[in-house]
């Protein structure tokens, strides 16, 4: 029985739900390529069955912010996937801040363990600062699932070199993404 993976691109083409953006880049579309290739990865594996929020670059999911949050869980929860990952980029004030980072929704949890897997595989794929896994119950992708469920930031859109690594390689976060999730299911 493949194991049902939900990738949830964060944010949406255009409002309602717009990313951050930084850098002259936009969070949505780094979301939707690292995400594309994500879905590529897992999907050459047998063991992974894959459902994507925006399976095209200009799917617009909701009409606020609200609804368009409640869209992705629903799709997410209705197709009973085992595991949800949510995928941002961070942005800062300071543009010197770098890094990868992860969101659960509590500790410890399964979400929590694969989160932890997750952040070591960018890591290692990146080169960028794993910056470690929060327990945030206040964000509504983690507080609504079923499954559990990892929102995980690649790395600063707002800073010049994490920008330019995602823009520029989505498939090293992709990668990085994909180890974490074969390292914690002892996949390899």
């Amino acid at each position: 029985m493949a194991i049902k993976i939900y990738i949830d691109q964060g944010h949406n083409p255009q409002n309602p739900n717009a990313g951050a953006e930084g850098n002259g880049l936009r969070e949505q579309d780094i979301t939707y390529a690292v995400g594309q290739e994500l879905a590529t990865l897992l999907r050459a594996n047998g063991n992974f069955d894959v459902r994507l929020s925006r399976p095209t670059a200009d799917t617009v999911i909701g009409t606020t912010n609200t609804t368009s949050l409640r869209a992705r869980v629903n799709d997410a929860n209705s197709w009973g996937a085992d595991y949800f990952i949510s995928i941002h980029t961070n942005a800062s004030a300071n543009p010197s801040a770098t890094g990868s980072e992860a969101f659960v929704y509590s500790r410890p949890s399964q979400a929590y363990d694969l989160a932890e897997r997750m952040l070591v595989g960018l890591n290692e794929a990146t080169g960028l600062r794993n910056r470690g896994a929060f327990v945030r119950p206040g964000l509504y992708v983690l507080r609504k699932t079923s499954m559990p469920s990892v929102l995980i930031e690649l790395g600063f859109i707002t800073n010049p070199s994490d920008a330019s690594l995602m823009n520029n390689n989505p498939e090293l976060f992709a990668r990085g993404i994909y180890n974490g999730i074969l390292s914690y299911f002892g996949l390899r």
